[in-house]
């Protein structure tokens, strides 16, 4: 069926008789409420009274109308306008270029309301405050001088109280409070009664007959502008609304938002004020005019009233949704927002919205679908129940509200026939659930929801969103999801699920069953790590202690975490954990590692324990290269650790290899030539040796690093072999040592070309470091001269002693040539500031 913003009614037909067909037909109208007022060619104002109408719909039995009072004005001249004032029971005609009062009911004159004559056109205008509601304002329009009136209209006088000149004659106008729209011959203007400025819009070129000025309402009017456009232009002069594209032979139009209806002279055609589309015609043959009414407008032609009464908004969406024109449906929706109390336009904007949302539900336009369901706040479950996957979530009190025809369209065939679709279907549901989750719109029914979400992952195999889903707080049913998960082989999440539901020990269990292969699910990749984890974060102490055993035989370095991964305020007590440990010892030394580097701990036992742990692990180590990782880690610890018992340590040591630890232990107990020694000798790494010397200086003096290079070269010296190793430690550091020292000790078999390389070196250290002195001494010498330049700069300054001056201090005359000054420039003997003169 086709889409109708108005419904057509024959309401009037005047019963022509043949002498009177050319004088008597219909010239104009005016309406108030069930009161029609026709005015004819032949100067008779015709009382015709409509019947009232229960429903809501004119019937189309115009016999049913009662025809009132007429009144005939004269012989000759045509009404050429009539306007009805209720507040008054007025009716105002202008007839003979005059305006006449008649009573609405009786059409009797108004004695005490003289004619106003010399009138062309005139307008009534209603919209005064509440404190002037004793009258009404009229505009008249002159037909002898180029002026427009205002007119104070009461119950029983009416008088000018404005006139306003016109540089033209006006054709048409209209009154919006104190703002004019009129039109001339070549122009539009607005024109201010309050002030009496006046404004240019824009020129037209329209016959007399074309010439349209009408008032929309809230300060708009709707004129007939050039290029045969209609426009809307506000009482500020702006255009607020694009045009219409109307045609060029355009007789009247009126505006019944939110339309304009546009009158040809066969034709009548509708027009949305929201989209500026052509939304209805109607064949009226011999149309002349029409009136607008608060529902519509009357249109007639010589002998016939046609009544056009707008079909009720909601009507006309939902016959837009059911024609599938869903835009437009939504435009006119939110373009009646401001014209409806606001709770009956809520409820109207989400049945509407609904609608739409399925009509792009089922062309698969999923994105304004989902956005449209989230708008119009449909319940999820009427989305749910469509889905075959997804019904058996639903409670078995649910009913749904979705009209026969959409309950009609089950997607069941899809299942069978198009599985692609199908797909694009579920995927819908996937994103239109996690949209609605957690709002107040899935909230009403989050059972039902989080129950259809898990049905749904399982069946598009979606593992992200799954794992997602059950890891997390929820709301499924445990009866209804877990003979899903396992009926799929969905045992990873299953295990998840437990755990979100607070059951821990079924979820590590479920989990280990994976883990050890008795259940298979290929949506996980790496089951045993997750365990780790999750027990490394259990507040349950008894369900870690449970599965530590599996979870350290399996994997030591991995396995530890769960002690050593614990949050700050869950860690188990420490000895504990240590005893525990004894039978797993890379997790025992990975637990020591933790205490002492992320825990801080300072205890010594801590220490010992690891020292030695590297060492029975460094032993154990098959070492591929010079320095295995853990035993880098144990030089490290030894190195820098502060708490460790350093003769328990090396009572671990000393009967190995490892000669480093043992000079660095060695060291530490403040050995140091029996450490290099060590190093020197056991060890047979010069490198390693030097490095020590380095390395045990740091954070000392240059002299002690200077002792341990001296003890160092005394030890190559000390040896045949070593000769060599003591000229290149000579040579490579000649500024380290002390020139007079190492002469000393040098062997009087060496020559000086021998050592020449060290002396030239020593000595050129020794004179830069003179240098450096004398250099350094200079500056702080200029330095102190600059701060006496500036003291003296500041304290020179001139005093005034005067004879018989007095001393501050001891109030004796001040005779001699040398005085002093206080801070407050206060002047006394030197004697007296307890200092001499420098």
């Amino acid at each position: 069926m086709a889409f109708r913003a108005f419904t057509q009614t024959h309401v009037y037909e005047k019963q022509a008789v043949l002498k009177e067909k050319d004088k008597s037909s219909i010239q104009c109208l005016e309406c108030y409420d069930r009161n029609v007022y026709i005015g004819t060619k032949d100067a008779t104002v015709q009382h015709l009274i409509l019947p009232s109408f229960a429903n809501g719909d004119l019937s189309p039995d115009h016999s049913k109308n009662r025809e009132g009072r007429a009144r005939k004005l004269g012989s000759s001249n045509q009404i050429a306008q009539l306007r009805a004032v209720p507040l008054f029971n007025h009716l105002l005609v202008l007839w003979d270029r005059s305006v006449t009062a008649l009573n609405m009911f009786s059409l009797e004159p108004v004695p005490t309301l003289k004619k106003i004559q010399h009138v062309s056109l005139f307008e009534v205008c209603d919209s005064l405050p509440s404190a002037q509601a004793t009258c009404v304002e009229m505009v008249t329009s002159s037909s002898r001088r180029k002026v427009i009136r205002i007119h104070l209209v009461g119950v029983d006088r009416w008088d000018v109280v404005k006139e306003i000149p016109c540089f033209q004659d006006p054709l048409a106008l209209a009154v919006d409070g104190s703002i004019l729209c009129v039109a001339t011959s070549d122009r539009y203007l607005l024109c201010d009664t309050k002030s009496g400025s006046s404004e240019d819009l824009f020129p037209h070129n329209h016959s007399r007959q074309r010439v349209i000025v009408t008032s929309v309402g809230r300060g708009e009017f709707l004129l007939n502008g050039p290029e045969s456009l209609g426009m809307f232009v506000m009482k500020t002069g702006i255009c607020q609304r694009p045009p219409l594209q109307w045609p060029q032979e355009v007789l009247a139009a009126g505006v019944c938002f939110p339309y304009v209806l546009t009158l040809q002279p066969q034709v009548l055609s509708v027009y949305s004020m929201v989209d500026q589309q052509r939304k209805q015609t109607v064949s009226l043959s011999g149309a002349r005019g029409l009136h607008s009414t608060s529902d519509g407008v009357l249109v007639f032609t010589e002998r016939d009233i046609f009544s056009l009464r707008l079909v009720p908004i909601e009507d006309q969406i939902q016959a837009l949704v059911r024609n599938e024109r869903v835009e437009e449906a939504l435009l006119l929706l939110d373009a009646v927002q401001g014209h409806r109390p606001l709770d009956s336009y809520k409820e109207l904007q989400k049945a509407i919205t609904c609608l739409a949302g399925f009509v792009h539900f089922y062309q698969q336009g999923f994105s304004q679908a989902r956005d449209l369901f989230i708008k119009g706040e449909l319940d999820p479950r009427e989305i749910i129940h469509l889905y075959p996957v997804t019904k058996p979530s639903l409670s078995d009190d649910f009913k749904s509200h979705l009209n026969q025809e959409n309950k009609c369209r089950d997607l069941q065939v899809l299942w069978q026939e198009d599985k692609n679709t199908v797909h694009h279907y579920l995927a819908f549901l996937g994103d239109f659930l996690r949209a609605v989750r957690g709002t107040e719109q899935g909230l009403r029914c989050i059972e039902e929801v989080d129950c259809a979400l898990l049905r749904l992952y399982v069946e598009l195999g979606d593992n992200e969103n799954l794992q997602q889903l059950v890891a997390f707080p929820n709301d499924c049913r445990l009866d209804q999801c877990v003979p899903v998960l396992e009926q799929h082989n969905r045992f990873f999440a299953l295990g998840s699920f437990y755990q979100s539901h607070g059951n821990q020990i079924d979820a590590i269990k479920t989990w280990v069953k994976i883990a050890d292969g008795l259940c298979k699910d290929s949506s996980c990749s790496d089951v045993y790590e997750h365990i780790v984890w999750t027990l490394s974060q259990l507040q349950d102490r008894d369900a870690v202690w449970k599965f530590a055993d599996w979870t350290l035989q399996r994997n030591q370095k991995i396995g530890v975490q769960i002690f050593s991964k614990r949050p700050p305020d869950a860690q188990f007590e420490t000895q504990d954990v240590l005893t525990f440990l004894e039978k797993y010892p890379l997790a025992l030394l990975l637990y020591l590692e933790f205490l002492i580097q992320d825990l801080n701990s300072e205890e010594e036992r801590h220490h010992d324990s690891l020292a030695l742990a590297y060492v029975t692990q460094t032993l154990r180590e098959e070492e591929e290269t010079d320095l295995s990782e853990t035993r880098g880690k144990l030089q490290q610890l030894l190195w820098e650790s502060r708490f460790f018992d350093v003769s328990t340590v090396y009572e671990g040591v000393k009967s190995t290899h490892l000669h480093i630890e043992k000079a660095i232990l060695l060291g530490r107990a403040g050995e140091h030539s029996q450490a290099l020694q060590v190093l020197v000798h056991q060890e047979r790494d010069l490198k390693v040796a030097e490095a020590y010397c380095c390395r045990a200086a740091q954070g000392r003096d240059s002299q002690f690093r200077q002792t341990l290079l001296l003890t160092l070269l005394q030890i190559y010296l000390s040896s045949e072999d070593l000769t060599s190793a003591a000229v290149d430690l000579l040579n490579n550091d000649p500024q380290v040592f002390a020139s007079k020292k190492v002469i000393q000790l040098l062997p009087n078999s060496w020559s000086v070309q021998l050592v020449s390389q060290f002396l030239v070196g020593s000595l050129r250290e020794a004179f830069h470091q003179k240098r450096m002195a004398m250099l350094q001494n200079a500056l702080s010498q200029s330095e102190l001269m600059r701060h006496k330049v500036i003291w003296m700069q500041a304290s020179k300054t001139m005093c005034r002693l005067d004879r018989g001056q007095k001393c501050k201090v001891c109030q004796r005359d001040l005779e001699e040539s040398q005085f002093a000054r206080n801070l407050t420039g206060e002047l006394m003997h030197i004697s007296c500031t307890g200092s001499s003169p420098s």
